[in-house]
């Protein structure tokens, strides 16, 4: 596969794209800064090889964005991306005593996955998967444990309102509902602008339903349970289910990328269109 990762620096993107190269898929990188890779002999190996590509932009900028397609693309008929890969979230923020925690800028993943959608190439067969977060909506999180409900609501409303954005928008082109019970209102004009449905490139109402929504629980920076061999037989390293899942306290961001390359790729058919939430 030839695929595009936004987001891949680190984390859940870096990991799952690790898995990719290792698989033989071509992967290309944006990033705002490339030398974040300088010293990591892993990525340098594809790198070297040319299964790895660089390219230097900033995913709020559709120009950007254009040209990371086009960069995965090259060698392809019609410059078809097999994959994008979307996990970007807020690197830096500040606690506000008010209002949580304060992401700058604060529409980031919401904006930058308009502009993918809008530069994306055609015809639009690339499948996307897009990391958002458990919580972020009010039937979402209904189905925390109580006590994370508080710390979610108090620190992550900022965030979350920018990841419900980025939904809002997946929902509007892959034809799904969006209903206030479900996913609270709608985002606000200072997430997506008022205009938005009419920006030029957006697939219209329905055209695009080749995507999933990953929403894990509290990551952490713990091992992957998926490579190691089961402690009970029969017994799954992780829950996940479609739509919001019960008394889900943490993931480990090696899982989360490990369900995206092992689980949700090769059952395509079964998830595409659809939310899933991941966690332990």
């Amino acid at each position: 596969m030839k695929v595009l990762v936004l987001g891949g620096s680190r984390n859940v993107g870096y990991y799952s794209a690790l898995r990719l190269l290792e698989k033989g898929h071509t992967v290309t990188f944006l990033l705002r800064k490339p030398s974040v890779f300088d010293g990591d002999a892993k990525v340098q190996f594809f790198v070297s090889s040319g299964q790895a590509r660089l390219v230097e932009g900033d995913a709020m900028k559709a120009e950007d964005v254009k040209r990371a397609w086009e960069v995965a693309g090259q060698g392809e008929p019609e410059g078809i991306v097999d994959l994008c890969l979307f996990t970007i979230g807020a690197t830096a923020g500040k606690i506000s005593l008010t209002k949580g925690m304060v992401i700058n800028p604060h529409n980031v993943c919401t904006q930058s996955m308009m502009n993918v959608l809008c530069t994306m190439p055609k015809p639009r067969t690339t499948k996307i998967v897009a990391v958002t977060s458990n919580g972020v909506s009010p039937a979402s999180h209904a189905s925390l444990p109580c006590p994370l409900k508080g710390p979610y609501s108090y620190f992550l409303d900022g965030p979350h309102r920018d990841k419900i954005g980025l939904e809002r928008v997946l929902y509007y082109v892959g034809g799904k509902p969006y209903t206030e019970a479900e996913m609270g209102g709608e985002p606000g004009e200072d997430i997506l602008e008022k205009e938005w449905k009419s920006r030029e490139g957006l697939p219209a109402e329905g055209e695009f339903t080749n995507s999933v929504t990953v929403r894990p629980a509290l990551m952490t920076d713990g091992d992957c349970k998926g490579d190691a061999p089961p402690k009970k037989a029969g017994k799954a390293p992780y829950r996940f289910a479609e739509g919001n899942l019960s008394g889900a306290w943490t993931i480990s961001r090696k899982d989360v990328a490990h369900f995206i390359v092992e689980g949700v790729l090769p059952e395509w058919e079964m998830w595409a269109g659809k939310v899933v939430t991941i966690g332990y």
